[in-house]
């Protein structure tokens, strides 16, 4: 089972937790098992098409998974994955 980390605006959305475990053999199945287990977070990860939202950037043991194979990334048992959702800023 894939290590998650949760980042802390998503939190609310799998009971304040940290981390979670969810299993899956890609980077997708490991992210719809995560969505099948806590509903909120399917629409802050997924977009309508299935596809991963445009800000949010998930990480393979500290691999960008977008300059991998995207959703289709293997996923080992002790893997972890981060999610981290893009931040925007700017000045005035």
């Amino acid at each position: 089972m894939a290590k998650i980390k949760i980042p802390p605006v998503l939190r609310p959305s799998v009971g304040g937790e940290k981390e979670v475990h969810a299993d899956g053999g890609d980077v997708g199945a490991v992210l719809r098992a995560l969505a099948e287990q806590h509903p909120a977070t399917q629409q802050q990860l997924f977009g309508a098409d299935g596809s991963l939202n445009r800000y949010v950037n998930v990480y393979l043991n500290d691999e960008d998974v977008r300059v991998l194979d995207g959703l289709d990334t293997t996923v080992g048992e002790s893997d972890t994955l981060v999610i981290l959702p893009a931040m925007a800023g700017g000045g005035a």
